[in-house]
């Protein structure tokens, strides 16, 4: 008789033969198991994401490379709020916040330490800016210490002076304020994009 039983945490099985009387073998086998690095689909946030959400956010914000969130703010925009979770976890989040009749804000664009590297920040991205997109939105702007990133999605940067002055209401909460280096960008959803990374 053959038994099977792998072990996948352990990326081992063991393979038992049955052999005559007081003759048992076992042989302990390693394999790699073929694991395809798949994605879970972007989804909206719920409450009980804020918690991590804000621990991502602000584990850059502490690095100044982006606003922190406090739990209320997040808890008041969480249907602005789109997530990426594999296995319990949050891998990053984006937001995308209606303006004007033509224009959103892409916010709070953030991406785990431990999932950089695979693509989460760019699926959220192209997720939301889709979501922009089917509310029927023309353009779409992100205040970001990371051009590079943003210039990679399509965006482009504007002088700031171009955004209506109804955006610059959460800047005056800002400690940075008025002394802010965010770098203004825009994306204009209904012009080609050529994707550079």
């Amino acid at each position: 008789m053959l038994f099977f039983a792998p072990f996948a945490s352990l990326r081992l099985c063991v393979i038992v033969f049955n052999l005559p009387p007081n003759c048992s073998v076992a042989l302990f086998v390693a394999y790699e198991t073929l694991k395809t690095e798949t994605l879970t689909r972007p989804r909206k946030a719920i409450v009980t994401d804020v918690p991590k959400m804000q621990k991502i956010i602000n584990h850059f914000a502490d690095r100044n490379e982006m606003l922190h969130k406090s739990l209320n703010e997040l808890y008041e925009h969480i249907r602005d709020f789109t997530v990426m979770e594999e296995d319990g976890e949050i891998l990053g989040c984006a937001a995308i916040h209606v303006v004007w009749d033509d224009l959103a804000e892409l916010k709070s664009v953030a991406v785990a330490s431990t999932a950089q590297g695979r693509g989460v920040g760019k699926t959220l991205v192209d997720h939301v800016l889709g979501e922009a997109r089917e509310l029927g939105l023309k353009r779409v702007f992100a205040l970001t210490y990371v051009p590079d990133f943003f210039a990679a999605r399509g965006f482009r940067l504007i002088d700031r002076n171009m955004l209506p002055h109804k955006v610059w209401g959460e800047c005056i909460k800002c400690h940075k304020f008025p002394n802010c280096n965010e770098i203004a960008m825009m994306v204009h959803l209904d012009a080609p994009h050529v994707e550079t990374n």
